[in-house]
């Protein structure tokens, strides 16, 4: 099997890693039109503190003045409302040509969060969808459900960028400046929330990145 192409980023700027899906997205939408092959890739990171808001987000939902807390605020053009994203936070960015797996953005976006559930699943953390909310859940069909990754995608000429956010280690206090994606009545959790100790971030990145490869194998 091809193993999906991976950068493996540090602690990196939202406008910098902005930057860089961009470039990789852009590209493959001019390769694609133009009927030449395109590459996929999988961006691993973690941000410095930011809150971002979907274009389809309010934003009252955020309750603070960034500047006060350290953090940095962007609109983007994903789905979905707001959302923080920073250290102890694994984000992932596919830059996927949907066509290579012979999938629709419905099966994208559940092949996603099956990539998330089962990675949980290896760590003994059992979660999974909510009907209506996108995401991957702890307890999902309680009235303990709380939200573990966080996803947010954009799709032209089906081609993907953003992707989703998985609290491992995650400063959850940033969650209380904001009504995360929007939702008023559930809560957001980390690993090591769930667990009682902290996760070797590393492992998880590569679990995770394992299941992409299981997941989202090539036509």
């Amino acid at each position: 099997m091809h193993a999906l192409n991976l950068f493996y980023l540090n602690k990196t700027s939202y406008s910098v890693a902005l930057a860089f899906q961009e470039s990789l997205f852009k590209t493959a939408i001019d390769q694609k039109l133009a009927g030449e092959k395109t590459e996929d890739y999988l961006i691993f990171l973690q941000h410095t503190p930011v809150y971002t808001l979907g274009k389809s987000g309010d934003i009252k939902n955020l309750k603070v003045n960034v500047e006060e807390i350290g953090a940095e605020y962007f609109e983007t053009n994903r789905g979905g409302d707001i959302t923080y994203h920073g250290p102890g936070q694994l984000t992932v960015y596919p830059i996927f040509n949907l066509d290579n797996f012979a999938i629709g953005v419905r099966k994208y976006v559940e092949t996603l969060e099956q990539c998330v559930i089962a990675c949980m699943k290896e760590f003994g953390i059992e979660c999974g969808p909510i009907k209506g909310a996108s995401g991957v859940w702890v307890e999902p069909n309680t009235d303990q459900a709380r939200k573990i990754c966080a996803v947010g995608i954009k799709v032209s000429h089906g081609i993907c960028m953003h992707g989703l956010a998985l609290n491992i280690n995650t400063d959850l206090k940033y969650f209380d400046n904001i009504v995360p994606c929007g939702i008023e009545d559930k809560g957001v959790t980390s690993m090591e929330k769930e667990l009682g100790e902290k996760l070797d971030f590393n492992k998880v990145a590569e679990l995770l990145y394992e299941n992409f490869n299981k997941y989202f194998p090539k036509k």
